[in-house]
């Protein structure tokens, strides 16, 4: 028969003091894993229950209190809330990690209001790891920042100028900043002032120019070039090798409303080929093959360049022909996956705590909920328990490695 116990457990430590000849005291020290009137397993289930399982702090402070744990509000939310750096530097490392050892990323972001305001939960992740920020935009300035894992420079290089060319930037500034002898800034202040001294000023230029010197510092830190990621063709995602989610594409289809029987039976003989279409592509994934690669790109052209009696479905053809290249990335990268459903169904974890918590309002709540999400999640894709984990820090044993490495370790797998 399997059960629990549940009581409080309180130790009184007594602490030696001695006086030296010469004056000085010497008093005893507590265990390492004393660090405050709480022991490592009660915060450990704080966090746990908090965390992992979506217990608000009201009903959690009467929890505790209605088992006879001494507990203030406060202090209730201090041990939510601070000194919690061990945990905030490990989640920052997984994300550098993640993105130099994966081939792809799923990508994706939601509402997140901090402090009253509208605000944005950008998600990063893969197979290996799951990564969260909450900041006040959602441009591609700050998806690329976001990238650069705590890097603060700014670079014109070749690829920033490559990106700036191709995002049409008027060559007269592309000039400037290619001439110019400066390359590398520290920070945005300087580039701010950098710019200003070349006197552009424009929004629109400024904008590109800053992104392409953001992707300059990307690929001069080591993020490898040939990264796909993986969206739902949300515009601040597009950039390096950029695959569309199968998923979201075809609700072009799904969204169409036929006026007739005819035209809805039209339909419905598209959206079939789009699916078998579809099938084959995951088929492709697992055994790829060159005849084969040519033939469904034949095929593809061949059923999105049909012309039929419906003109809103022609029109929505029409599109999904434009991202041709984004949907058939997985022909030249069988490793990259069809759809961005894991993207989705990592972000539905902080969607969740967001219903049931509604905003966070200090800068240090916003925080925790990041990382510990994002811990949450990656120790659960790593096969670790969440419960083993957050003991094992909150005690300083540390027979865990830290998450990056495991995440390493798996990507070198054979």
């Amino acid at each position: 028969m399997q059960g629990l116990k549940i009581h409080p457990h309180n130790t009184c430590y007594l602490l030696e003091r001695w006086q030296t000849p010469d004056g000085a005291n010497i008093v005893g020290k507590l265990p390492p894993d004393v660090q405050s009137h709480y022991d490592a397993t009660l915060k450990t289930y704080i966090l746990y229950q908090h965390n992992h399982c979506q217990v608000t702090q009201p009903l959690l402070l009467e929890e505790l209190r209605e088992w006879g744990v001494d507990i203030s509000a406060g202090q209730l939310s201090r041990i939510l809330t601070e000194q919690k750096d061990i945990f905030h530097r490990e989640k920052d490392h997984i994300l550098s990690a993640g993105l130099r050892a994966s081939d792809y990323v799923n990508v994706d972001d939601t509402g997140a209001r901090h402090n009253g305001k509208n605000g944005y939960c950008t998600h990063i992740g893969n197979e290996l790891f799951a990564w969260f920020q909450s900041t006040e935009s959602k441009s591609r300035i700050n998806f690329l920042e976001l990238l650069r894992t705590g890097a603060a420079d700014y670079v014109i290089n070749k690829d920033a100028l490559e990106y700036m060319s191709n995002q049409c930037l008027a060559k007269s500034v592309l000039h400037l900043l290619e001439n110019d002898a400066k390359k590398l800034f520290s920070d945005l202040d300087q580039w701010t002032v950098h710019l200003q001294n070349l006197k552009i000023e424009n929004h629109r230029h400024i904008k590109i120019a800053t992104e392409g010197a953001l992707i300059g510092s990307l690929l001069h830190h080591g993020l490898p070039k040939s990264l796909v990621i993986v969206s739902d063709d949300a515009g601040q995602f597009n950039i390096f090798n950029h695959a569309l989610c199968w998923i979201h594409a075809e609700r072009t289809l799904n969204k169409l409303i036929a006026p007739n029987e005819k035209k809805r039976t039209i339909l419905d003989e598209v959206r079939t080929q789009v699916w078998d279409f579809y099938k084959d592509l995951k088929a492709y994934k697992i055994s790829p093959d060159e005849a084969k690669k040519i033939e469904l790109e034949n095929r593809f052209d061949v059923i999105v360049g049909q012309k039929t009696e419906y003109q809103m479905l022609n029109l929505a053809l029409k599109r999904l022909h434009e991202n041709k290249s984004e949907l058939l990335l997985v022909l030249e990268r069988p490793e990259i996956p069809l759809h961005n459903n894991l993207s989705e169904s990592d972000i539905r974890e902080y969607v969740k705590r967001r219903k049931i918590s509604g905003s966070t309002r200090s800068e240090m709540g916003r925080r925790c909920r990041d990382t510990f999400t994002s811990l949450k999640k990656t120790c659960r894709k790593l096969g670790i328990s969440f419960w083993d984990y957050l003991i094992d820090r909150l005690s300083n044993k540390n027979a865990i490695p830290p998450l990056p490495e495991i995440i390493v370790k798996y990507a070198n797998a054979p």
